[in-house]
C-alpha cells in the first residue's frame, strides 16, 4: 500500500518504497563492487529513508503547490496529523526535523549486533554529525540541548502511533518481518544511536559511502537505476593502446617502445610533449582509470581523446564546467540522450575512465563532503596525475598529500611530465616508496634530439622584445599566412592585446581565451581555439590570445608563439602548443618563440615569483634551439631545490595515521578554497540572474563567471541569494558578441595573482 512519500512534487512525488527500491537496487551494486556483505548493505537501503514518514517530512513534501495537498492527504497515513503540520508551516514555524534521525526508531527491525553498521549507514547520509553548515547534525542538535536527548527523541518520534506502522509496512515489502516496535522500544534505539554517535573515534566511515552513493545514485536515475548501475566498474580495454604500439608511425612516439609489464606498483615518466605519455600510463594501467589534468581545457581536450579512443566505454569528466562543454558539443556519433547521460552520470562512481582535476580528489585530503565515497570508488584503482609541477606551492603541498591517502587507499599511482625538477621528483619518490617500488622513465639524449622544435627569440632587432616588438613580429608573421597564439600571464594584460590586435588587424580570425567568461562561451572559445589552428582552416593568418588556459594538454599545435616571460616549466608547457604534432624526420621544421623581456616590477610578474622568471629568462637561449636533452639541468638551474610547501595544517583531515576528524564527519567545502587560495566566488550577468534563479541546478553553471574570493572587495556587488550565491554583473561590464569578446571587464583592477586562469 502506497501511503508515504519520498520525494516532492518537483522531484516527481515518488512514494517511499518506490525510493527505496532504488536505493536498493543501486547499493546491491555498489556493495558487490566494494565488496561489501550486500545482506547487509540492503538493510541499510532499507532503514534509511523510514523517517520519511513522519508528519513534519510529509507535510515538507507537500507544501507546494498548495491546491494538490487535499487529493494527497486523503492517501497518505497520518494525514491528520501532516494536516496540522502544514498549517504550522503556512505561519512559518517549522520544527528542526531531520528524518535520518526518525529513520533510526526502526533498529529494532534488525539483529542488534547489525545496528553499529547500519547507524553509520544512515545517520548522516545527508548531513555531517559535527559542524554541518546547517547546525542540524546529530550532535549539534544535542549539544543545542545541553548533552539531553530528550527533545530530539520528542521531535523525532511525534505522532509516532500514527506514522509508524505505514513505514514498518514499507519495510515489510523489503522482506522484513511485519514485526510491532513499540514507542519505548523506538524511543531506545534512537538513544542507542545517540550514544553510538556520541563515542565515535576518530576516523572515515565506508558504510557511510557506501549508502550516500547509492542514495545519490538512485535519487539521479530512479527507475532507471538498474539500467544504469549495468555499466558501471568495467575495466577498460586498452588494446587500442597496444595496438598503436605496432602501428607504422608508433617509431614517432618513443615511449611506445618502452615496455610496460614491470613489476612496480607506480610509474613515474618524464618525457617531452608528443613523446606518448598518455599512451605509455594508460598502458601500465590494470584497473579503472583516474585521470588528473590540471586545466579545464586541458580536461576538456583528454576527454574527447578517450572518447574516441574508447567509444564502447564509460568515459566522464569532472570539473566545474564539465557540464556545459557537453551542452555545447555537435552529437557527432552520440545522439542527444547519450550526451544528456553523460552529462547525469559524470559525478557519479563507477566509470571505466574518469578525467578530472586534483581538486576532484582534495576531499581525500580535507575531509569535504562525499569524501567516503571518493575514497570506495578510487580505492584500488589506477589513478594517472599528469603535470604535477604545474601547481603553486599550497596546491603541490595538497597533491602530495592527495598521493599519500592514495597509497594507503592502496592505489596505483601514475605520475606523468614533461618538466619536473629534481627536488620535487626526489618527494614523490619518497612518498611512493622509493625505487623498488616505482617504474621511473626517462628517454636517452639522442632520443630527446629528435623532440628539438623551437627557435627562443629574446630579442627583435637587436633588442630585448617589448610591445613594440611584438606588435613587429606579428606583421611579419601575418605576411607569411601563420597561426600565431600570444600568452599572457594575467587576464587584464591578454584582454588589451586582444583589443589591440583586433582594432589593428580586423580582417583576420583573433580569438581570446581565460577564464573569465561564462561557462557556456568558455567551452564555444575552447573550441574555437582548436579550430583555429587546424591545417583545414586554409591559409589565412590567424592569432590566439590567451592566459595560462592553454597551457597544459590542450591539444593544439600553432606555428609561432609570443608569450611573456615566466617560470621555465610553464614556458615549456607553453612551448609544447607550437610544433606540437609529430612528423617524420625529414618534414620536421623548427618554430619559432618570441619571449618577452620580464618587467622589473615584481607585481607586474604575478602570480610568478620575480627571481624565479628572471633565472628562467636567463637559462633561455636567444636565436637558439632549445634543446630538449638540456631540459632537465635547466630547470634544476632555475630551482637548484625544491620550494618550500607549507607544512600539513588543521584542514587536513588525515596525516600519517592520525585522523583529525570524528567518524561520519565532514568539513565544508569552503576548506578547500580557504586552504588553497582558488577561486571561490562567481557571477551572473544581471540580465540571466531571473533565469538563473529557476533553472535547474546542472543548468546554473551556463550563467556562471568564475572571479576570485576578492573580486568584490574591488568591485561592489549585489548577491543572488539561490545557487552559488553569485555576485549580480551589470551586463555592460561582460563583453561577448560578434565583434567584442573581452570577456568580464574588471571595473577595478583585482589582485593579479588571481587571475592566472
Amino acid at each position: 500500500m502506497r501511503n508515504l512519500l519520498a520525494k516532492s512534487a518537483d522531484r516527481g512525488l515518488l512514494f517511499l518504497e518506490e525510493h527505496t527500491l532504488h536505493v536498493v537496487q543501486a547499493i546491491e551494486a555498489f556493495a558487490k563492487a566494494y565488496s561489501f556483505d550486500q545482506e547487509l548493505a540492503i538493510k541499510g537501503a532499507i532503514l534509511h529513508d523510514l523517517g520519511k514518514g513522519h508528519p513534519v517530512f510529509q507535510a515538507m513534501l507537500l507544501d507546494k503547490p498548495k491546491e494538490h495537498r487535499e487529493g494527497w492527504l486523503k492517501k497518505l497515513a497520518g494525514s491528520e496529523a501532516i494536516r496540522k503540520e502544514l498549517r504550522w508551516r503556512d505561519l512559518d514555524k517549522v520544527p528542526t526535523h531531520r528524518h535520518e534521525y526518525s529513520s533510526l526508531a526502526f533498529l529494532p527491525l534488525f539483529p542488534k549486533k547489525e545496528w553499529p553498521a547500519l547507524i553509520e549507514m544512515v545517520v548522516a547520509h545527508h548531513k555531517s554529525i559535527v559542524g554541518d553548515k546547517s547546525g542540524r547534525g546529530l550532535l549539534d542538535l544535542l549539544e543545542e540541548e545541553a548533552g539531553d536527548p530528550s527533545m530530539i527523541l520528542e521531535t523525532h518520534l511525534n505522532y509516532y502511533e500514527e506514522w509508524a506502522p505505514a513505514a514498518i509496512e514499507v519495510a515489510s515489502t523489503f522482506g522484513l518481518p511485519k514485526i510491532e516496535i513499540s514507542e519505548e522500544e523506538a524511543s531506545d534505539a534512537l538513544k542507542y544511536a545517540i550514544d553510538y554517535v556520541e563515542s565515535m573515534p576518530n576516523d572515515w566511515s565506508p558504510h557511510r559511502g557506501l549508502l550516500m552513493t547509492a542514495d545519490h545514485f538512485a535519487s539521479g536515475f530512479q527507475n532507471e537505476t538498474t539500467k544504469k548501475t549495468l555499466k558501471l566498474f568495467k575495466v577498460p580495454d586498452t588494446k587500442p593502446y597496444e595496438q598503436r604500439t605496432k602501428s607504422e608511425r608508433a617509431y614517432l612516439y618513443p615511449l611506445s617502445q618502452v615496455k610496460v609489464d614491470v613489476a612496480k606498483k607506480h610509474t613515474l615518466v618524464t618525457a617531452p610533449t608528443g613523446a606518448g605519455k598518455t599512451d605509455f600510463l594508460v598502458r601500465r594501467c590494470k584497473g579503472r582509470i583516474f585521470y588528473t589534468l590540471p586545466f579545464q581545457a586541458s580536461i576538456n581536450a583528454m576527454y574527447k581523446r578517450f572518447k574516441d579512443d574508447f567509444p564502447e566505454e564509460d568515459i566522464r569528466r569532472v570539473h566545474a564546467a564539465s557540464k556545459v562543454s557537453l551542452e555545447t558539443e555537435p552529437a557527432g556519433k552520440r545522439i542527444a540522450e547519450e550526451a544528456s547521460e553523460d552529462v547525469d552520470m559524470q559525478h557519479h562512481p563507477g566509470a571505466s575512465i574518469k578525467v578530472m582535476t586534483p581538486h576532484q580528489l582534495s576531499a581525500l585530503v580535507f575531509g569535504t563532503p562525499g569524501h567516503e565515497s571518493i575514497a570506495l570508488d578510487v580505492r584500488g584503482q589506477d589513478v594517472i596525475l599528469d603535470e604535477v609541477h604545474t601547481f603553486s606551492d599550497k596546491a603541490q603541498r595538497m597533491v602530495l598529500e592527495i598521493v599519500q591517502r592514495l597509497i594507503v587507499l592502496e592505489c596505483s599511482v601514475h605520475i606523468g611530465t614533461a618538466t619536473l625538477p629534481t627536488a620535487l621528483a626526489h618527494r614523490l619518490l619518497t612518498i611512493l616508496g622509493g625505487s623498488d617500488s616505482v617504474y621511473q622513465v626517462e628517454l636517452d639524449e639522442h632520443i630527446l634530439e629528435d623532440f628539438d622544435r623551437h627557435v627562443i627569440y629574446k630579442s627583435h632587432e637587436g633588442s630585448p622584445i617589448d610591445r613594440a616588438g611584438m606588435d613587429s613580429i606579428i606583421d611579419l608573421a601575418i605576411a607569411e599566412g601563420e597561426r600565431i597564439l600570444i600568452v599572457a600571464n594575467q587576464v587584464k594584460r591578454a584582454q588589451e592585446i586582444y583589443e589591440s590586435l583586433r582594432q589593428k588587424h580586423s580582417n583576420i580570425p583573433i580569438v581570446l581565451i581565460h577564464s573569465r567568461y561564462r561557462r557556456k562561451d568558455r567551452a564555444k572559445l575552447e573550441k574555437e581555439v582548436i579550430e583555429l589552428q587546424d591545417p583545414s582552416f586554409g591559409t589565412q593568418a590567424a592569432i590566439a590570445v590567451a592566459t595560462q588556459v592553454v597551457e597544459v594538454s590542450l591539444d593544439i599545435s600553432y606555428d609561432r608563439m609570443i608569450t611573456e616571460a615566466a617560470p621555465l616549466d610553464a614556458l615549456i608547457q607553453r612551448f609544447g602548443r607550437v610544433n606540437r604534432k609529430r612528423k617524420p624526420k625529414s618534414e620536421r621544421k623548427l618554430r619559432p618563440i618570441h619571449v618577452l623581456a620580464p618587467s622589473e616590477k615584481p607585481r607586474e610578474v604575478l602570480p610568478y615569483d620575480i627571481e624565479v622568471v628572471k633565472r628562467s629568462y636567463e637559462v633561455l637561449p636567444d636565436g637558439d634551439v632549445f634543446k630538449e636533452k638540456m631540459t632537465q639541468s635547466l630547470l634544476d638551474e632555475v630551482y637548484p631545490e625544491s620550494a618550500p610547501i607549507p607544512t600539513s595544517n588543521d584542514y587536513q583531515f588525515i596525516e600519517g595515521d592520525h585522523c583529525r576528524m570524528k567518524k561520519l564527519e565532514h568539513r565544508p567545502r569552503g576548506v578547500i578554497i580557504e586552504a588553497l587560495g582558488i577561486e571561490g566566488q562567481c557571477c551572473v550577468l544581471a540580465s540571466e540572474v531571473e533565469e538563473y534563479r529557476y533553472a535547474r541546478h546542472d543548468k546554473k553553471p551556463l550563467y556562471e563567471i568564475p572571479v576570485p574570493g576578492n573580486f568584490n572587495r574591488y568591485n561592489k556587488l549585489a548577491i543572488e541569494q539561490s545557487g552559488s550565491y553569485p555576485l549580480i554583473l551589470p551586463d555592460e561590464r561582460y563583453k561577448f558578441d560578434e565583434k567584442d569578446r573581452r570577456g568580464l571587464i574588471a571595473e577595478k583592477q583585482v589582485s593579479p595573482n588571481a587571475q592566472i586562469l
